[in-house]
Protein backbone atom coordinates (compact mmCIF):
# COMPACT_ATOMS: atom_id res chain seq x y z
CA UNK A 1 0.00 0.00 0.00
CA UNK A 2 1.46 3.19 -1.22
CA UNK A 3 2.40 5.74 2.17
CA UNK A 4 -0.05 8.16 2.86
CA UNK A 5 1.85 12.58 2.65
CA UNK A 6 0.68 14.55 4.47
CA UNK A 7 1.53 18.29 3.66
CA UNK A 8 3.08 19.30 0.25
CA UNK A 9 4.12 17.07 -2.51
CA UNK A 10 7.53 17.79 -3.72
CA UNK A 11 7.43 19.83 -7.14
CA UNK A 12 3.94 20.68 -6.76
CA UNK A 13 3.00 24.22 -6.24
CA UNK A 14 0.25 25.91 -5.06
CA UNK A 15 -2.03 27.60 -7.51
CA UNK A 16 -1.00 24.51 -9.73
CA UNK A 17 -3.76 23.42 -12.26
CA UNK A 18 -4.49 19.70 -13.28
CA UNK A 19 -7.28 18.56 -16.12
CA UNK A 20 -9.06 15.69 -14.95
CA UNK A 21 -8.96 13.42 -11.28
CA UNK A 22 -6.46 11.59 -13.20
CA UNK A 23 -4.18 13.88 -13.61
CA UNK A 24 -4.52 14.68 -9.66
CA UNK A 25 -3.86 11.29 -8.89
CA UNK A 26 -1.01 10.72 -10.80
CA UNK A 27 0.57 13.69 -9.06
CA UNK A 28 -0.10 12.51 -5.77
CA UNK A 29 -1.95 15.58 -4.78
CA UNK A 30 -5.07 13.64 -4.24
CA UNK A 31 -5.16 9.83 -4.86
CA UNK A 32 -9.04 8.90 -5.45
CA UNK A 33 -10.29 9.52 -8.97
CA UNK A 34 -13.62 9.77 -7.56
CA UNK A 35 -14.47 10.76 -3.62
CA UNK A 36 -13.71 13.84 -2.53
CA UNK A 37 -11.96 12.89 0.64
CA UNK A 38 -8.53 10.79 0.44
CA UNK A 39 -7.58 9.69 3.60
CA UNK A 40 -8.27 6.30 6.11
CA UNK A 41 -10.25 5.88 10.01
CA UNK A 42 -6.75 5.17 10.79
CA UNK A 43 -4.26 7.46 9.74
CA UNK A 44 -6.55 11.17 8.84
CA UNK A 45 -7.54 13.10 5.59
CA UNK A 46 -4.65 14.03 3.80
CA UNK A 47 -6.40 15.62 1.05
CA UNK A 48 -9.74 17.22 -0.68
CA UNK A 49 -11.31 18.28 -3.58
CA UNK A 50 -14.02 20.56 -3.41
CA UNK A 51 -16.13 21.17 -6.15
CA UNK A 52 -20.09 22.12 -5.66
CA UNK A 53 -20.87 18.19 -5.03
CA UNK A 54 -23.08 18.68 -1.42
CA UNK A 55 -25.50 21.34 -1.19
CA UNK A 56 -24.52 22.43 1.61
CA UNK A 57 -20.60 22.94 1.06
CA UNK A 58 -20.00 26.63 2.00
CA UNK A 59 -16.59 28.16 0.17
CA UNK A 60 -15.46 31.44 1.63
CA UNK A 61 -11.86 31.66 0.78
CA UNK A 62 -9.73 31.39 3.11
CA UNK A 63 -12.27 29.10 5.37
CA UNK A 64 -14.50 26.45 4.04
CA UNK A 65 -17.22 24.66 5.41
CA UNK A 66 -17.08 21.35 3.99
CA UNK A 67 -19.75 18.32 3.69
CA UNK A 68 -18.95 14.82 4.62
CA UNK A 69 -20.10 12.33 2.54
CA UNK A 70 -22.84 9.85 2.30
CA UNK A 71 -26.04 10.23 1.72
CA UNK A 72 -26.27 11.64 -1.19
CA UNK A 73 -28.43 10.43 -4.35
CA UNK A 74 -26.28 9.03 -6.85
CA UNK A 75 -28.52 10.94 -9.46
CA UNK A 76 -27.94 14.21 -7.96
CA UNK A 77 -26.25 16.38 -5.19
CA UNK A 78 -29.36 16.36 -2.83
CA UNK A 79 -29.10 14.08 0.42
CA UNK A 80 -31.99 11.12 0.67
CA UNK A 81 -30.38 9.84 3.77
CA UNK A 82 -28.26 10.94 7.23
CA UNK A 83 -24.42 10.53 6.60
CA UNK A 84 -22.34 8.84 9.60
CA UNK A 85 -19.17 9.51 10.94
CA UNK A 86 -16.97 6.90 9.45
CA UNK A 87 -14.67 6.65 6.49
CA UNK A 88 -13.81 9.61 4.83
CA UNK A 89 -15.77 11.42 8.05
CA UNK A 90 -13.68 10.03 10.58
CA UNK A 91 -10.58 10.58 8.44
CA UNK A 92 -11.38 14.28 8.28
CA UNK A 93 -12.11 13.85 12.47
CA UNK A 94 -9.09 12.09 12.94
CA UNK A 95 -6.79 15.39 10.64
CA UNK A 96 -8.39 17.90 12.96
CA UNK A 97 -7.35 16.25 16.55
CA UNK A 98 -4.46 15.63 15.28
CA UNK A 99 -3.56 18.73 13.56
CA UNK A 100 -2.80 17.25 10.27
CA UNK A 101 -2.68 19.47 7.40
CA UNK A 102 -4.84 18.63 4.60
CA UNK A 103 -4.40 19.64 0.82
CA UNK A 104 -7.36 21.46 -0.93
CA UNK A 105 -8.20 21.20 -4.56
CA UNK A 106 -10.97 23.23 -5.94
CA UNK A 107 -12.45 22.26 -9.24
CA UNK A 108 -14.63 24.47 -11.46
CA UNK A 109 -17.73 25.25 -10.09
CA UNK A 110 -19.88 27.99 -11.55
CA UNK A 111 -21.64 28.75 -8.18
CA UNK A 112 -17.99 29.53 -6.28
CA UNK A 113 -15.85 32.99 -7.33
CA UNK A 114 -13.07 31.25 -5.58
CA UNK A 115 -12.92 27.68 -8.22
CA UNK A 116 -10.76 27.69 -11.63
CA UNK A 117 -12.80 28.45 -14.74
CA UNK A 118 -12.01 24.74 -15.44
CA UNK A 119 -10.61 21.27 -14.59
CA UNK A 120 -8.72 21.59 -11.38
CA UNK A 121 -6.53 23.41 -9.35
CA UNK A 122 -4.03 23.23 -6.05
CA UNK A 123 -5.27 25.90 -3.35
CA UNK A 124 -2.56 24.98 -0.68
CA UNK A 125 -2.76 23.52 3.07
CA UNK A 126 -5.47 23.71 5.65
CA UNK A 127 -6.53 22.68 8.84
CA UNK A 128 -9.45 21.19 10.35
CA UNK A 129 -10.33 23.07 13.03
CA UNK A 130 -13.77 22.12 13.87
CA UNK A 131 -16.64 19.14 12.82
CA UNK A 132 -20.07 18.73 13.97
CA UNK A 133 -23.13 17.30 13.48
CA UNK A 134 -25.84 19.37 11.50
CA UNK A 135 -29.22 18.97 9.78
CA UNK A 136 -28.93 19.68 6.22
CA UNK A 137 -30.95 21.58 3.84
CA UNK A 138 -32.90 18.04 2.59
CA UNK A 139 -33.37 17.52 6.33
CA UNK A 140 -30.87 14.95 6.95
CA UNK A 141 -28.04 14.55 9.10
CA UNK A 142 -24.48 15.75 7.88
CA UNK A 143 -21.37 16.26 9.31
CA UNK A 144 -19.83 19.45 8.58
CA UNK A 145 -16.04 20.41 8.68
CA UNK A 146 -14.53 23.66 9.35
CA UNK A 147 -10.65 24.23 7.33
CA UNK A 148 -9.05 26.90 7.56
CA UNK A 149 -6.18 28.15 5.66
CA UNK A 150 -2.48 28.27 6.70
CA UNK A 151 -0.51 30.88 5.44
CA UNK A 152 3.04 30.68 5.19
CA UNK A 153 3.75 34.32 4.33
CA UNK A 154 7.57 35.12 3.60
CA UNK A 155 6.71 38.70 5.27
CA UNK A 156 6.51 36.28 9.11
CA UNK A 157 9.58 34.46 8.43
CA UNK A 158 12.06 37.19 9.90
CA UNK A 159 10.13 37.84 13.26
CA UNK A 160 10.22 34.07 13.33
CA UNK A 161 14.00 34.04 13.05
CA UNK A 162 14.48 36.24 15.37
CA UNK A 163 12.81 34.83 18.03
CA UNK A 164 13.89 31.21 17.83
CA UNK A 165 16.94 30.12 19.18
CA UNK A 166 19.26 27.91 17.13
CA UNK A 167 19.40 23.98 17.84
CA UNK A 168 22.85 22.28 18.03
CA UNK A 169 23.10 19.74 15.83
CA UNK A 170 22.04 16.28 16.34
CA UNK A 171 24.34 13.21 15.53
CA UNK A 172 21.43 11.20 14.18
CA UNK A 173 20.71 12.81 11.10
CA UNK A 174 18.68 15.57 10.23
CA UNK A 175 14.40 15.83 10.10
CA UNK A 176 13.17 17.59 7.50
CA UNK A 177 11.04 20.92 8.74
CA UNK A 178 8.36 22.74 7.39
CA UNK A 179 7.57 26.08 8.78
CA UNK A 180 3.51 27.02 8.69
CA UNK A 181 1.88 29.93 10.40
CA UNK A 182 -2.39 29.82 11.13
CA UNK A 183 -4.12 33.51 11.05
CA UNK A 184 -6.24 33.05 13.33
CA UNK A 185 -8.10 36.07 15.58
CA UNK A 186 -7.14 35.92 19.49
CA UNK A 187 -10.53 36.30 21.47
CA UNK A 188 -10.18 37.58 24.91
CA UNK A 189 -12.78 40.11 26.09
CA UNK A 190 -13.82 41.67 28.71
CA UNK A 191 -16.54 39.89 28.83
CA UNK A 192 -14.51 36.69 29.11
CA UNK A 193 -11.89 38.21 31.01
CA UNK A 194 -15.25 38.97 33.55
CA UNK A 195 -16.53 35.14 33.54
CA UNK A 196 -12.56 33.68 34.56
CA UNK A 197 -12.67 36.17 37.27
CA UNK A 198 -16.06 35.63 38.84
CA UNK A 199 -14.99 31.52 39.27
CA UNK A 200 -10.86 32.91 40.46
CA UNK A 201 -9.43 30.88 37.39
CA UNK A 202 -11.40 27.71 38.49
CA UNK A 203 -12.56 25.22 36.01
CA UNK A 204 -16.46 24.61 36.29
CA UNK A 205 -15.93 20.86 35.23
CA UNK A 206 -13.27 19.45 37.74
CA UNK A 207 -12.37 23.03 40.05
CA UNK A 208 -8.96 22.76 39.42
CA UNK A 209 -6.78 26.26 39.87
CA UNK A 210 -3.62 26.79 37.89
CA UNK A 211 -1.42 28.53 39.82
CA UNK A 212 1.97 30.02 38.62
CA UNK A 213 4.56 32.05 40.89
CA UNK A 214 2.43 34.96 40.16
CA UNK A 215 -1.14 34.65 38.74
CA UNK A 216 -3.38 31.88 37.88
CA UNK A 217 -5.02 30.18 34.27
CA UNK A 218 -8.17 29.20 33.02
CA UNK A 219 -9.76 29.91 29.36
CA UNK A 220 -12.50 31.24 28.18
CA UNK A 221 -14.56 28.28 25.79
CA UNK A 222 -17.50 29.31 24.09
CA UNK A 223 -20.34 27.19 24.19
CA UNK A 224 -22.30 27.96 20.77
CA UNK A 225 -18.90 29.07 18.41
CA UNK A 226 -18.39 32.02 17.43
CA UNK A 227 -18.15 32.99 13.59
CA UNK A 228 -19.74 31.52 10.98
CA UNK A 229 -21.51 28.86 10.47
CA UNK A 230 -22.39 28.82 14.25
CA UNK A 231 -22.25 32.60 14.58
CA UNK A 232 -22.71 32.09 18.72
CA UNK A 233 -22.64 35.81 20.51
CA UNK A 234 -20.04 37.18 22.36
CA UNK A 235 -21.62 37.10 25.95
CA UNK A 236 -21.64 35.92 29.43
CA UNK A 237 -24.56 33.50 28.74
CA UNK A 238 -22.33 31.57 26.16
CA UNK A 239 -18.99 31.75 28.24
CA UNK A 240 -17.76 28.73 30.26
CA UNK A 241 -14.63 28.81 32.35
CA UNK A 242 -12.36 25.99 31.50
CA UNK A 243 -9.17 24.32 32.25
CA UNK A 244 -7.10 23.82 29.67
CA UNK A 245 -8.33 20.00 29.24
CA UNK A 246 -12.01 19.97 30.15
CA UNK A 247 -12.08 23.12 27.35
CA UNK A 248 -10.63 20.36 24.48
CA UNK A 249 -12.55 18.28 25.83
CA UNK A 250 -15.33 20.23 25.30
CA UNK A 251 -14.50 21.54 21.84
CA UNK A 252 -13.79 18.20 20.33
CA UNK A 253 -18.02 17.24 21.79
CA UNK A 254 -16.36 14.23 24.29
CA UNK A 255 -18.23 15.92 26.75
CA UNK A 256 -21.48 18.21 27.20
CA UNK A 257 -24.12 19.53 29.27
CA UNK A 258 -27.48 18.43 29.77
CA UNK A 259 -30.07 21.13 30.98
CA UNK A 260 -29.93 20.13 34.23
CA UNK A 261 -26.18 21.09 33.98
CA UNK A 262 -24.70 17.39 34.32
CA UNK A 263 -21.38 16.96 32.46
CA UNK A 264 -22.12 14.24 29.58
CA UNK A 265 -19.60 12.15 29.36
CA UNK A 266 -17.96 12.04 32.97
CA UNK A 267 -20.35 10.29 35.42
CA UNK A 268 -21.60 12.01 38.40
CA UNK A 269 -19.94 15.40 37.58
CA UNK A 270 -22.33 18.58 37.42
CA UNK A 271 -20.65 21.68 36.51
CA UNK A 272 -20.38 24.67 38.82
CA UNK A 273 -22.45 27.46 38.11
CA UNK A 274 -21.99 30.83 40.11
CA UNK A 275 -24.95 32.86 40.95
CA UNK A 276 -23.83 35.66 39.04
CA UNK A 277 -23.15 33.27 35.87
CA UNK A 278 -26.62 32.64 34.07
CA UNK A 279 -26.15 30.44 31.37
CA UNK A 280 -28.26 30.04 28.28
CA UNK A 281 -29.86 26.52 27.88
CA UNK A 282 -30.33 27.35 24.12
CA UNK A 283 -26.59 27.66 23.77
CA UNK A 284 -26.15 24.58 25.94
CA UNK A 285 -28.70 22.19 23.70
CA UNK A 286 -26.98 23.57 20.54
CA UNK A 287 -23.52 22.71 21.53
CA UNK A 288 -25.11 18.57 22.88
CA UNK A 289 -27.36 18.62 19.29
CA UNK A 290 -24.12 19.39 17.09
CA UNK A 291 -21.21 18.91 18.97
CA UNK A 292 -21.56 16.04 21.41
CA UNK A 293 -19.72 12.89 20.34
CA UNK A 294 -21.15 10.14 22.46
CA UNK A 295 -18.39 7.06 23.31
CA UNK A 296 -20.04 4.19 22.69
Amino acid sequence: MKKRIFGEIKGIFEGDSFDNRIDLSISKVHRPTQAGISGSENEGSDSIVISGGYEDDEDLGNIIIYTGHGGRSNNSKVQVADQTLTRGNKALAISCEKGLPVRVIRGYNKQSKFSPEEGYRYDGLFLVKDYWRDKGKSGYVIWRFRLEKISNKINLLDEVKRNTVSEPVSNYGSTVRQKYFVSRVIRETRIAQYIKELYNDACQVCGIQIKSQVTSYSEAAHIKALGKPHNGPDTKENILCLCPNHHTMFDLGIISIDDNFNILGIDGVILKVHPKHIIDKEFVKYHREHHYKKLS
